[in-house]
């Protein structure tokens, strides 16, 4: 028990490290939260302080769920009845949570999609290389980071099922992945709204009356 709650514990730590808003005060002394969307994401990192910046937000949200699933989840105090996978996916899931409801900045975070990224990258490699491809294809289509972003996230337990003979697969994993479609899809209510109304920022156009000063300043 000592080493669940151990592993939990750090690794929601570890997902609540608010990177965005740390690089947003440290390079351009603003509050990304202030800013743009007012999303503490990669997305809205991207946008307020640049693609070089953004880009580093991005790479350090992905090492998080990579750190907890593959490193954190090894952590043993005590002996663990759970199953290897199921320790990881718990220590993915936690250090997503953390990075959306960060204990660090008043339980606003991110939306979660970089973190979940790299826990899927770490659980199932293949997945995660068919998810990014499905990512891409629907930014370049569309210029929508957000419907990308869910597209990918409701795209991944399909990916598993099809994928589910390749090596690297467990049978949790297909929880876990219905999960975060959900999760995924319901932190990004508000572009769903957005979306609905033809409202919705695309990548590289300012949005009308958005507070974009700050871009590569």
């Amino acid at each position: 028990m000592l080493s669940m709650i151990t592993i939990i514990v750090l690794s929601y730590l570890a997902g609540s490290i608010p990177t965005s808003i740390i690089c947003s005060k440290l390079f351009r002394g603003i509050d990304l939260r202030e800013h743009g969307s007012g999303n503490a994401g990669g997305t809205n990192a991207i946008r307020v302080l640049g693609w070089k910046i953004g880009v580093f937000v991005m790479l350090i949200d992905v090492g998080k769920g990579v750190l907890a699933t593959l490193l954190i989840s090894q952590i043993r105090i005590d002996p663990v009845d759970l199953s290897p996978n199921i320790v990881q996916i718990i220590a993915g899931m936690s250090a997503i949570f953390g990075h959306i409801w960060t204990i660090f900045a008043g339980f606003k975070g991110g939306k979660g999609v970089g973190t979940a990224a790299g826990m899927l990258f770490a659980l199932y490699p293949i997945a995660g290389f068919v998810c990014l491809v499905i990512f891409f294809l629907v930014l370049l289509t569309t210029r929508y980071v957000s419907l990308s972003s869910m597209s990918a996230a409701v795209a991944f337990p399909i990916v598993v099922l099809l994928f589910k003979n390749w090596r690297g697969y467990s049978g949790e994993l297909i929880y876990f992945a219905v999960f975060i479609a959900v999760l995924i899809v319901f932190t990004h209510r508000s572009n769903i709204k957005r979306l609905l109304k033809g409202e919705e920022s695309k990548a590289g156009r300012k949005k009308p009356g958005e507070d974009l000063h700050e871009i590569n300043k």
